[in-house]
């Protein structure tokens, strides 16, 4: 998921599916000793406890290495510039908030007024060199209505030597009867300006924020960390000392979204709380190498 990214894609209205949805994710919480609202309380959430469309390459300039950027605690924010040294990156990405391991598979069911979209996300065994010259793995991440592809993304993380998952970008396209509509919102770090960002620090903390993606006016989605002892209930199960951020998109003030992530599985819930009323749940998760 991003998973972590949002679009608001005109597919539905286009289909006559009513209303558009918005599939680029973010998430949120409630702060300390606040419960979510009513969205996140039919899913049993508490207080306590509880997935390169820049066509003109442009290299990225000036700022500091990936690992300071883990050791120091500082992330990138905006449209803060970084050089990152591909020598501190790894396809073999592990963050206990995020594991990301070929073959791993989620599956989640999102509804948006009234209508249901099957999403399945998938880490394949693929790698892509991205423009910065960093390796990233490459994320397949699919959304379907009645079958039929509405969304079909390719993202690509790297993770650090610190633990931190970098977002290095994203290949996007939606669909209308099979046809590519549009790939507004993808973006390749070291093309055209593209920044990379953070989709999951390696030891997140409580108020703690960073960007997870910059591509001007195309993809500058933030996060804030809420809490880190969480729980949530989605139809994959309940759990505990869970992850909730907020995500926003500053060119859209308006939408805000709750995510909640848990321990060794990754995210699990989303909800948008403005801008839409889009609820993304996991349905099932299966492990793979």
């Amino acid at each position: 998921m991003d998973g972590k990214r949002f679009v608001v894609a005109a597919v539905a209205d286009r289909e006559g599916l009513g209303g558009g949805r918005g599939r680029k994710r973010l998430l949120g919480v409630a702060l300390l000793g606040v419960c979510l609202s009513a969205a996140l309380l039919s899913s049993g959430c508490g207080a306590s406890g509880m997935a390169g469309k820049a066509a003109n390459h442009g290299a990225s300039k000036g700022g500091a290495g990936s690992a300071a950027y883990g050791g120091l605690g500082h992330l990138p924010k905006g449209s803060e510039q970084v050089m990152l040294d591909p020598a501190d990156f790894t396809t073999r990405i592990d963050n206990p908030y995020w594991p990301m391991s070929p073959g791993d598979r989620w599956v989640y069911k999102e509804t948006d007024k009234g209508t249901r979209y099957d999403v399945e996300v998938t880490v394949t065994d693929r790698t892509r060199m991205i423009a910065n010259g960093v390796k990233a793995r490459v994320i397949h991440d699919v959304v379907s209505y009645d079958g039929r592809p509405v969304e079909i993304t390719y993202d690509w993380y790297a993770q650090d030597k610190a633990g931190n998952v970098w977002y290095l970008g994203e290949d996007t396209a939606e669909y209308e009867n099979g046809k590519v509509t549009s790939r507004a919102g993808s973006f390749e770090a070291g093309v055209d300006g593209a920044q990379a960002g953070i989709i999951m620090p390696a030891h997140p903390k409580d108020g703690m924020a960073y960007r997870q993606e910059y591509y001007k006016n195309e993809a500058e989605d933030k996060a804030e960390v809420l809490s880190t002892e969480e729980q949530v209930g989605v139809p994959f199960g309940h759990f505990t000392g869970a992850l909730m951020t907020k995500d926003l998109v500053p060119p859209e003030p308006k939408i805000s979204e709750y995510k909640l992530y848990a321990k060794n599985v990754g995210p699990v819930l989303d909800v948008q709380t403005s801008g839409g009323s889009s609820r993304e749940e996991l349905i099932s998760y299966t492990h793979g190498n």
